[in-house]
């Protein structure tokens, strides 16, 4: 494995514990609503599923801070494979690849694991919390919520429509490539491209949606403010794999690497702008400063860009050896992603009542939803279909492990 390759691996597992301490933690962050919402208005608690008396500021700022650039950075890995494993497999194949490792999963997870999850959200606040009545409070639910298994339908068709190019437009795959050739000598003209486009979508867009509202169509849900940005993530890793991820921006000697302080200390600059303008905007403190609202937006873009660069650079500079732990856990991500809610909002669940500080018990819901989640991966991929589905492995390496 190449040292970009090893780098991006555990850049993957990386990504993946910050999905799980974003959800472990915000059942915990001081702006939760003061009180758990009835389970019959899924538009209000599906952002906050279970709602805990104990509350820390601390974990308000980490999960903005992953709620600001982690999806971008989720999709902008999961475009890098498409265009090379399309040259590879062909559309057909690649398609049928994708379908069966992605729109399975997400149709098993939405349909067995989320009402499993959200069983425990309607006990917080049943009368009767039997399963019975829970069902039948599902039943009756505006659309059927399913929680992160978005991320995967969302996925399925931006792997659809790079098919579709692929068919229709095979070189289009050479101009992605010499879109993204320049980055090894010139990654600030990415840079600029990407935060500018994701600009032109973002800032027109939240001037009607905010950046946590969700549109749902049963169990199809999106962010109509962010759906464009991943969008644009997702193109960009599909450029950069198509020139090839271990040259051009992502070559283990580029301008990318050599200047990562840079790049991190811009990703700290943008959020702090971000939450500047944030904070006077939600206190009413900035209602008579102009331009207010588009700094906070700008912020959010520049943010978000700068982060992923950063995070790409800092792993190319330092992690681009076998770290076991982070080895381990990329290796299991998908299944981690696919069981992890469940065991999330159960154990934030059973704490409920425990009078812990808020700091220990998100430490605690992260920890037991990686060991839980990780263990039901491992037990997944014991069975040659379920290691087909986690990990892509043929009936003989799930034999072997």
């Amino acid at each position: 494995m190449s040292k970009t390759s090893l780098a991006l691996h555990n850049l993957r597992g990386f990504a993946i514990l910050n999905v799980l301490a974003f959800h472990s933690f915000i059942a915990y962050i001081a702006s939760q609503p003061p009180a758990p919402i009835p389970f019959d208005n899924p538009d209000d608690w599906t952002a906050h599923p279970i709602v805990d008396a104990h509350r820390w500021l601390g974990f308000d700022l980490i999960c903005a801070f992953e709620f600001l650039c982690l999806m971008q950075l989720m999709f902008l890995l999961s475009g890098l494979f498409v265009w090379p494993s399309l040259e590879r497999k062909g559309g057909k194949t690649f398609l049928y690849d994708r379908l069966l490792r992605v729109g399975v999963p997400f149709v098993l997870g939405a349909s067995l694991l989320m009402p499993l999850a959200y069983y425990a959200v309607y006990r917080e606040t049943a009368t009767d919390p039997s399963w019975s009545a829970f069902w039948s409070h599902w039943a009756a639910l505006p659309f059927w919520p399913a929680g992160p298994m978005w991320f995967l339908w969302f996925l399925l068709v931006l792997n659809v429509a790079a098919t579709a190019l692929h068919w229709m437009a095979p070189q289009s795959g050479e101009f992605l490539a010499r879109l993204s050739a320049t980055g090894a000598a010139r990654p600030g003209r990415l840079f600029l491209l990407l935060a500018a486009l994701s600009a032109l979508t973002y800032v027109p867009l939240a001037r009607v949606f905010t950046p946590w509202q969700w549109v749902e169509f049963g169990p199809f849900g999106f962010q109509p403010a962010l759906a464009p940005q991943y969008i644009l993530y997702f193109i960009a890793g599909l450029a950069l794999g198509a020139y090839g991820f271990d040259r051009g921006l992502l070559g283990p000697d580029g301008m990318l690497v050599r200047r990562w302080p840079y790049w991190l200390a811009g990703a700290a600059v943008a959020f702090v702008l971000w939450l500047a303008a944030t904070g006077l905007i939600v206190t009413g403190s900035g209602a008579g400063i102009p331009g207010l609202q588009l700094a906070a937006d700008l912020g959010f873009v520049l943010f978000a860009a700068s982060a992923c660069f950063g995070l790409a650079a800092t792993f190319l500079r330092f992690a681009a050896v076998r770290l076991p732990i982070l080895d381990g856990i990329s290796e299991n991500a998908y299944g981690i992603y696919l069981f992890h809610y469940l065991f999330v909002l159960w154990t934030q669940y059973a704490l409920l009542g425990l009078a812990l500080p808020a700091a220990a018990k998100g430490v605690i819901v992260f920890l037991v939803t990686l060991a839980l989640s990780w263990t039901a991966t491992a037990v997944m991929c014991c069975i040659p279909f379920g290691a087909r589905l986690m990990r892509g492995k043929s009936r003989e390496l799930a034999r072997s492990a």
